[in-house]
């Protein structure tokens, strides 16, 4: 199949009408400057990249820096690339046509290439897979997943209903796939930006949300406990440890919490990573400790989110949105 040896790319913008109406493929970063004039590799595009925006976040310059590499230089003439417009919900398929020019002219799209639009088909002939592939958080991207069912658009014989007229497949894998992004950017928000007491502080008010009265104890105390929760006015007590640490728990760091509890208390443990084998054994062996991990940290939070102080829920910004699941047997 002579399609295979193209690459396929997908880009977003603001400005559909660039696009449509100019047969153009365009992404930004006006003060990066004519890129053809930087050198053809990766780490000259992103030592330009920190000359351009020295305020940029660390984490972003690769990849902002990795994309126009791409857009310049990767690109090839014959390509294809899939373009979804918000204006009139359309899926896009064109080839490109020129090489990457370098358009002053434009207030903000200023890195351009010509290219011919062969097909505008609406979002519904598409399973959920293609789209949520194509609704990548990045302005520039490569399509591998469903790079065939976006080919298969380009076919004379496809139907624009085709995609719907079946039940849609790859409904649940997309569902897992938005629910799973969603799940590692909570656990990599809380890593970056609570530490130590500010961890503690969160998960007292998590507790909070849950119901519990909490006190967390003095910074710097050397005690072993962080938070004191009560789920009312009477016992039991629950002593919390909460540990913000990379590695997992070892079994000698629960067995300080036992040390701490007097008879009748519980305890709880909480750990943005997860436990040692030892230390798991330990748990199912001590039922008055309960072990929550990074990852059941993270379905409380999104449990319990709208009940979260307005700080955290800013530090954790969510939207409640439906997506589609499969339907039940």
């Amino acid at each position: 199949m002579a399609n295979e040896e193209k690459k396929i790319w997908g880009i977003h913008t603001q400005d559909d009408n660039l696009f449509l109406k100019g047969n153009v493929i365009a992404i930004g970063w006006h003060e990066m400057g004519d890129l053809s004039l930087i050198d053809a590799n990766r780490d000259a595009f992103k030592d330009k990249y920190i000359q351009a925006y020295p305020d940029a976040k660390k984490g972003s310059i690769a990849t902002a820096a990795g994309m126009l590499y791409r857009f310049c230089y990767e690109v090839q003439v014959g390509d294809y690339v899939v373009f979804p417009s918000k204006s009139n919900r359309e899926v896009n398929i064109g080839t490109v046509e020129g090489d990457y020019v370098y358009d002053p002219s434009q207030m903000e799209y200023v890195q351009t290439r010509k290219v011919k639009w062969l097909k505008h088909l609406p979002r519904m002939s598409f399973s959920q897979g293609a789209l949520y592939e194509i609704g990548s958080a990045m302005s520039f991207f490569m399509v591998k997943n469903y790079a065939d069912e976006f080919m298969a658009a380009l076919d004379k014989g496809f139907k624009k209903t085709s995609a719907a007229a079946d039940e849609d497949e790859t409904v649940g894998a997309t569902a897992d796939d938005i629910i799973e992004s969603t799940k590692d950017f909570i656990l990599k928000e809380l890593s970056r930006q609570l530490k130590g007491y500010d961890l503690e502080q969160f998960v007292a008010d998590l507790l909070r949300a849950m119901g519990y009265r909490t006190t967390v104890s003095p910074q710097g105390g050397d005690s072993g406990i962080d938070i004191t929760a009560y789920k009312d006015e009477l016992p039991p007590r629950i002593l919390v440890q909460v540990k913000s640490q990379d590695s997992d728990i070892k079994e000698t760091t629960i067995q300080s919490l036992k040390g701490a509890m007097r008879e009748g208390d519980y305890g709880l443990f909480v750990t943005l990573s997860n436990y040692t084998k030892n230390a798991q054994k330990y748990l199912d062996s001590t039922p008055i400790i309960r072990g929550i991990n990074g990852t059941e940290l993270v379905d409380l939070i999104l449990k319990y989110y709208e009940d979260l102080s307005e700080k955290y829920r800013k530090m954790i910004p969510l939207k409640m949105v439906y997506i589609p699941v499969p339907k039940e047997e």
